[in-house]
C-alpha cells in the first residue's frame, strides 16, 4: 500500500520530466507561437492588400510565396508600421487629390471674409463661430495612377455630398444658392460632355471660374454672416468692395498661370487654352502685369480711405508685396516646370498674405 500510495504520488500527481516530455511540451509552445505569429502577419498582409486595393482600385502587390512568409514568421516580430506607412500613404494620397494648398487659401479667404460681416465686437459670439465653421498634370494621383478612377469618383461624390448635407442643415440661402451655382460652373468646367468641358478654351474657362470662385469664397460667407448669422441688414462696406475688386484680379491671374506648367499635358489633351495660344511666357507676363494692376489699385483704394492707420498699412503693405513680386518674377526660368510650379505657389502664399490685409481695410 505504501509503495502504491509513492508511486501514484510521484508519477501522477507530480510527474517528473523526461527528456521527451520537455521535447513534447517545448514543441508544442514553438508551433503555437509560430502559429501567432503566421496568423498576425497574415492579419498585416490583409490590412495592407486592403488599403492597395483602396487605393489602386483593386489591384494587390505581388503576394510573397509561403516559404518566405513563414521564415519571416519565425525571425520578424510583429509590429503596426506598415499598417501606419499605408494609412499615411492613403492620407497623403487624398490629400494630394483634393489639392490641399488650394483648400487652405479657400479656408482663408471664406474666413477673413466672414470677419468683413462683423460691425462691432459684440459680434464676435459663439453664433459668429458655430455659423463660420459650417461653412491635368502628370503628378496629381489620379493622372498618375496613384489612385483609381473610381476612388476619385468616390471621393468627389462624398464630398459633394458633404457639401450639400451642411448647406441644407444651416438651411442658408446665401450658401444653398452658392452651393448649386458653383456646382453647375465646376461641372461645366470639368465633364467631357457636347457643349460642356469648358475648360479647353481660355474665355469660357475663365467666365465659370473666376465669378464663382469670388462668389464662393467671399460674397456668399459674407453675405451667410450678415444676413443669416448676425442678422443684419446687407449693406456693402468699403472692405467688402476692396476684397471683390482686388481678389478678381487674383483669381484671375491663378486662373490663367495655373496652364503654364501644364501646356504639355494640356496641348496633348487637345485643350486650346491662352498659353498654348499665345505662348508661356506671353502668359506669364500677362499674369504678373494683371497682378501688379491690381496692387496699383489696392493702394489706389487704400489711400483714399478716411482712416488713416488703414491708409498707411494699405498702402505701404501692398506696396511692398508689388516689389517683391516684380523682383521675384524677373528671376523665374519659364523654360524650367519647377521653376514655374514654383513661382504658381507663391502666388497662392501672396494671396494668403491678402486676406490678412484685407481685415485692415478702412
Amino acid at each position: 500500500m505504501a509503495s502504491t500510495s509513492k508511486l501514484l504520488l510521484g508519477s501522477s500527481l507530480f510527474p517528473h520530466p523526461t527528456p521527451s516530455s520537455l521535447s513534447i511540451t517545448t514543441g508544442s509552445i514553438a508551433r503555437r507561437a509560430l502559429w501567432h505569429k503566421k496568423r498576425k502577419l497574415q492579419s498585416l498582409e490583409h490590412n495592407w492588400n486592403h488599403s492597395y486595393k483602396f487605393i489602386h482600385g483593386g489591384s494587390t502587390p505581388h503576394k510573397p510565396k509561403t516559404r518566405n512568409f513563414l521564415m519571416k514568421a519565425t525571425s520578424e516580430p510583429f509590429d503596426t508600421q506598415t499598417i501606419w506607412k499605408s494609412t499615411k500613404d492613403i492620407l497623403h494620397t487624398v490629400q494630394k487629390f483634393t489639392i490641399s494648398y488650394y483648400l487652405i487659401t479657400v479656408i482663408m479667404c471664406i474666413s477673413s471674409t466672414s470677419v468683413l460681416a462683423v460691425e462691432n465686437l459684440s459680434d464676435i459670439s459663439p453664433k459668429f463661430f458655430i455659423g463660420l465653421f459650417k461653412i491635368n498634370k502628370p503628378y496629381r494621383p489620379l493622372v498618375s495612377g496613384k489612385i483609381s478612377y473610381k476612388t476619385g469618383v468616390i471621393i468627389s461624390i462624398s464630398c459633394l455630398f458633404m457639401g450639400f448635407g451642411l448647406g441644407w442643415i444651416t438651411k442658408s440661402k446665401p450658401l444653398l444658392w452658392c452651393l448649386v451655382m458653383y456646382f453647375v460652373a465646376m461641372t461645366g468646367y470639368s465633364i467631357n460632355l457636347p457643349l460642356l468641358r469648358w475648360k479647353k478654351f481660355t474665355i469660357p474657362t475663365l467666365l465659370s471660374t473666376v465669378p464663382p470662385m469670388l462668389i464662393a469664397n467671399n460674397i456668399a460667407p459674407f453675405l451667410h454672416m450678415k444676413i443669416y448669422v448676425l442678422e443684419k441688414t446687407t449693406i456693402f462696406p468699403r472692405s467688402i468692395v476692396f476684397t471683390i475688386v482686388v481678389m478678381s484680379f487674383y483669381y484671375l491671374v491663378i486662373m490663367l498661370f495655373k496652364d503654364i506648367p501644364d501646356i504639355e499635358g494640356d496641348t496633348a489633351a487637345g485643350l486650346q487654352n491662352l498659353s498654348i495660344r499665345l505662348g508661356p511666357k506671353r502668359v506669364f507676363w500677362l499674369c504678373v502685369l494683371l497682378l501688379e494692376m491690381g496692387y496699383g489699385i489696392a493702394i489706389i483704394m487704400g489711400a483714399t480711405s478716411s482712416f488713416l492707420w488703414s491708409k498707411i498699412v494699405t498702402v505701404i503693405a501692398h506696396g511692398i508685396m508689388a516689389l517683391i513680386f516684380w523682383y521675384r518674377a524677373n528671376s523665374v526660368d519659364l523654360k524650367s516646370k519647377d521653376a514655374s510650379q514654383s513661382f504658381y505657389m507663391f502666388i497662392f502664399k501672396l494671396l494668403c498674405v491678402e486676406n490678412i490685409l484685407i481685415l485692415l481695410v478702412r
